[in-house]
């Protein structure tokens, strides 16, 4: 946020009152959140940046704030745009409404069907767009070696990004293992991204934890636990608390926050979905649910406004104060954050400040991603004559899963799901035309008691993933997916049912974002008649082939021990 000596003088005679300020919100409640006092008063902002709080102001444009309290912009500390199924420039007009002026994006579900084109993508989008979104570099495309993926960043592109004037940090390092067995390739990253890096840590604690925060990570959004995050916090690492769609770690950790830790906590999102920000919001939502559950609102406005401007170095915002950036958000009720209206660089949010940004960039380079021939039934058995077997165990709102052993049927040599007992098969399928892979496995705890949901969303390597009752719809589902380019799809009797397409990288909707939420409504909806009582289901299976979460994963080369870093036989 620079000026010259034109503007500085601007800025000195507007603070003054000695000119009318361009804008004024008059006789607001202001939250100081450096001294935790509410009072009333005037907010004078020239251009971009707050000139003048609590004196009386007048401006050539202004507010009336009489029913509203000001609070500084909220700041997502980690989020995957790719998981609300729009476009970065449908994403902002989506969450600004909510009070997000700024987010820390992590590009990497392009970035792994499109390589660097998909980051390019990112980083041209966030330079048109009206919110500030900071595109990290993506760090683990692949998340690991045992999974197939589209797009590759190795060690010398993540150094040309970091390389740049305004160099990007690294995003999420989920790679532990590769860290902690000092794999060159993944040492190579960390070094040209040296103390800006961001953590994907779950479950990780003494020693190893040690040697992760000594190689530059700084944060971490996997904590599912106050004893995780306690000692992570103790060890110095900036704990953003978690609330997805389905990881949602914000009940777990409420008594981290308080005043005292509140400096080194931040909010973040991680990956939300349509439906949940059109119901209950984003950052709004676990604000007030924080203060409802008795955290203080001053150090819950700490955490999601002025802690993750300090942990990321953006000195300019975070606070309601003269030579600050004018993002501020002003609400109707604080407790329950009720957001009225958003100033954006020191501009009302709305259609008319939308219509100023250039055109968006063309998505036409990441359409036709899936690239693989249609498949059969007779593509899910299962051969073995082992009876034991490993079964995925998921945890409904939660990422981890359970490592299960059980006793499943076997018939002419092929084993057999068990759905009485809940255990289906799961498969997922290579889908850039590379080798045309398929691993098979069992899962329990969709509770589907007919036909087959499929999803082209499958974390982070995005090959098609699919779970169901019978092969046939299983079948079905995966080549609706394959006719539509990606999506989400839910099959019955034989045929496909209902399909949502995702024709951007399989990953996004080219339509606007009350219209994705209502296709996802209707999907939803779908899924519910083949009996699976789950309330995100497509987002509890896109994230089975995810091989970097205890216990147990499956790709596109097959079952995976997340322990032991290997393969396993079904």
């Amino acid at each position: 946020m620079k000026a010259d000596c034109t503007q500085l003088a601007r800025i000195i005679d507007q603070a003054r009152g000695l000119e009318s300020a361009d804008l004024v919100i008059r006789n607001t409640r202001i939250f100081y959140l450096n001294s935790g006092e509410m009072l009333t008063g005037d907010i004078a902002i020239c251009g971009d940046r707050i000139v003048g709080v609590g004196e009386t102001y007048s401006g050539k444009n202004e507010i009336d704030g009489s029913d509203w309290t000001a609070v500084p912009g909220f700041i997502d500390a980690h989020v995957h745009v790719e998981s609300s199924m729009i476009t970065p420039f449908e994403f902002e007009r989506c969450v600004l409404s909510h009070g997000v002026t700024t987010a820390f994006c992590d590009p990497h579900e392009l970035a792994n069907v499109a390589g660097a084109a998909g980051l390019d993508y990112f980083l041209e989008c966030a330079r048109r767009m009206i919110m500030d979104l900071h595109v990290r570099i993506s760090s683990c495309v692949p998340s690991t070696h045992l999974e197939t993926t589209g797009g590759r960043l190795s060690s010398e592109t993540v150094r040309h990004y970091a390389a740049a004037p305004s160099a990007p940090g690294l995003a999420e390092f989920m790679n532990v293992p590769g860290v902690l067995h000092k794999i060159p390739e993944v040492l190579e990253k960390l070094a040209a991204c040296t103390d800006d890096i961001d953590g994907h840590a779950p479950l990780l604690s003494g020693r190893d934890l040690n040697a992760y925060l000594a190689a530059g990570v700084r944060n971490c959004h996997e904590c599912s636990d106050w004893n995780e995050a306690t000692e992570k916090l103790r060890k110095g690492m900036q704990i953003l608390i978690r609330e997805g769609s389905v990881a949602r770690n914000l009940d777990a950790l409420l008594p981290l926050i308080n005043i005292q830790n509140a400096p080194f906590l931040c909010f973040c999102t991680d990956d939300r979905n349509p439906l949940d920000i059109a119901r209950s919001g984003h950052l709004d939502h676990m604000i007030a649910r924080a203060i409802a559950a008795g955290a203080d609102p001053l150090a819950v406005y700490r955490i999601a406004c002025y802690s993750p401007a300090m942990h990321f170095g953006l000195r300019d915002r975070g606070l309601l104060a003269p030579g600050f950036r004018a993002d501020i958000v002003l609400l109707s009720d604080l407790e329950r954050c009720r957001v009225a209206q958003v100033i954006k660089n020191g501009r009302i949010v709305n259609d008319t400040l939308f219509e100023t940004r250039s055109p968006a960039p063309s998505p036409v380079p990441f359409l036709h991603s899936v690239k693989r021939d249609k498949v059969s039934a007779e593509a899910f058995r299962v051969h073995s004559s082992r009876p034991e077997t490993p079964v995925i165990g998921i945890r409904e709102l939660s990422l981890t899963t359970d490592f299960l052993q059980c006793i499943l049927p076997c018939e002419n040599g092929e084993k057999q799901a068990a759905p009485k007992q809940d255990i289906l098969k799961v498969a997922v399928l290579e889908r850039y035309g590379k080798n045309g892979n398929i691993g098979l496995g069992f899962v329990r705890g969709f509770g589907l008691r007919c036909g087959a949901i499929a999803t082209s969303i499958g974390h982070d390597s995005h090959n098609l993933c699919v779970v169901g009752v019978s092969d046939a719809d299983m079948a079905a589902a995966v080549n609706a997916l394959i006719e539509t380019q990606g999506g989400l799809a839910v099959a019955r009797d034989g045929k496909a049912v209902d399909v949502m397409p995702l024709p951007i990288g399989g990953l996004l909707s080219e339509k606007s974002f009350p219209e994705v939420a209502q296709e996802l409504e209707r999907i939803h909806q779908s899924v519910r008649l083949t009996g699976c009582p789950l309330e995100t289901p497509f987002l509890q299976l896109a994230f089975l082939p995810l091989p970097v979460i205890p216990f147990l994963r499956i790709t596109d080369r097959g079952v995976v021990d997340v322990e032991k870093f290997t393969l396993i036989e079904v």
